[in-house]
């Protein structure tokens, strides 16, 4: 097995100009008087969609951004800041060690409770709590802003997989995000369709695509593959790569090890199949990762790559140079249609179904179910189905096409900046009368 390290830093093969295309550092101005959106973060696919929305709400002069990491990841988040030119004006430092979600979350509650206290005694209480997607960070954002009676604007609403456990425990985080977030900006239709059947007022969501779209196609614009990240693709030259990744918590263990063990024992039998895995941090995956397919140069294992998170914008030249995408990540499924990639997705459901109603994806299901042959006979199709590969090359991106950023700041400097005098109390609707121009 090959170990080319790449860890994540700073290093991205260029000096791009941030989404701002301004010296490196901040994404804000000086300090408007405006109402202010209070965007709270804490992992690198949240840094990754709330950037181009960051950037959009920049352009607003009377418009103030307030920007807080938790802290929920740190090595894997940082990097992202410095690419997309985000400065932070809070960082929670959440993170301690072997710590439940529920530390995490009350944690992030507390930081916020104290920033919010602090702005309350300045007068500068924020008009609106911005938060992305399904982490322990947006689940407390949202709560902390409902405790306060402060609006919430949601990123990425309306994800549903149907099972409340899976995944786990991000299915449960955004549906209680939901409950009490004031704007819905939801990726896809069908988004938009999971919110109304729960009963979520129509004026108050709006269909803007997904912001992930918008930051794809800055760094294919902009970034060039690191030193690092071009040694790495060279390892697979000639070859038919797979990119894996996975991290899911409902696979640790057993079905985790099967899956790796079909994809090495896959590799090993067709010798112009080369694989790069890049192995998240947790120790359960490490752990995984070393016992099936670790074990030193047997055959085939040449052709394994084990490599550290990649700063984002290497991952995305990898993942362009792919033949065929593995993971149980939803952020791949939202990339895999952008860059016309296969991808398999290690899961039994998925909450972006768009991604496989256009062609892209394949779901696995779950080797506990009775299915171990499945992933073994989904990659074996994949050499030989040239129609899947043709439906791939045609399929229409379902997740917009990259001005998510600018339509979610839109709507919501129309909401923040007109003429009602008051903040929409946390978990109401924004009137019929200003929502009637939803994009």
């Amino acid at each position: 097995m090959s170990k080319a390290t790449l860890r994540p830093s700073k290093e991205s093969g260029h000096s791009p100009q941030p989404l701002d295309s301004q010296p490196s550092g901040s994404l804000r101005q000086p300090r408007a008087a405006g109402p202010r959106v209070l965007c709270v973060f804490g992992t690198r696919p949240e840094v990754i969609k709330l950037a181009p929305v960051l950037r959009a709400l920049k352009t607003r002069a009377d418009l103030d951004t307030f920007v807080v990491s938790s802290g929920q990841h740190t090595s894997l988040l940082y990097p992202f800041l410095d690419f997309f030119g985000i400065q932070l004006d809070e960082d929670l430092q959440v993170m301690q060690p072997d710590q439940t979600p529920n530390e995490v979350c009350a944690r992030v509650m507390s930081g916020l409770d104290r920033i919010i206290h602090d702005a309350a005694i300045q007068r500068e209480k924020p008009s609106l709590i911005l938060v992305q997607g399904d982490t322990t960070t947006a689940l407390a954002a949202a709560l902390t802003g409902f405790h306060h009676r402060i609006p919430v604007g949601h990123v990425e609403a309306g994800l549903r997989s149907g099972n409340p456990l899976s995944p786990f425990p991000e299915e449960m985080n955004r549906r209680l995000v939901s409950q009490v977030a004031t704007y819905h900006f939801a990726a896809t239709a069908g988004n938009r369709a999971s919110l109304l059947a729960e009963g979520v007022p129509e004026a108050s969501i709006f269909v803007t695509g997904n912001p992930v779209v918008d930051s794809l196609q800055f760094i294919l614009k902009n970034a060039q593959p690191s030193p690092r990240a071009a040694e790495l693709l060279q390892l697979a030259a000639g070859k038919k790569l797979i990119v894996l990744t996975t991290h899911r918590r409902e696979s640790f263990g057993r079905v985790m090890r099967q899956h790796l063990r079909t994809l090495r024992d896959f590799v090993r039998q067709h010798d112009d199949v080369a694989a790069v895995f890049a192995v998240h941090p947790n120790p359960n995956v490490r752990a995984a990762a070393e016992a099936e397919l670790g074990g030193g140069a047997s055959a085939g294992n040449d052709r394994i790559h084990l490599v550290e998170p990649l700063n984002y914008p290497d991952f995305v030249h990898l993942l362009q140079h792919a033949w065929l995408l593995v993971s149980d990540s939803g952020g791949i499924q939202e990339e895999a249609p952008t860059l016309r990639k296969p991808l398999l997705v290690l899961r039994s459901n998925t909450e972006r179904p768009e991604a496989v109603e256009c062609g892209v994806a394949i779901l696995v299901g779950d080797e506990k179910d009775a299915q171990p042959g499945h992933l073994r006979e989904l990659l074996n199709l994949a050499l030989t189905d040239q129609a899947w590969a043709e439906r791939v090359r045609a399929a229409i991106n379902p997740f917009g096409n990259g001005d998510s950023g600018e339509k979610i700041a839109s709507i919501l400097h129309r909401e923040l900046v007109g003429s009602v005098p008051h903040p929409v109390a946390a978990g109401m609707p924004p009137s019929s009368a200003r929502a009637k121009g939803a994009l």
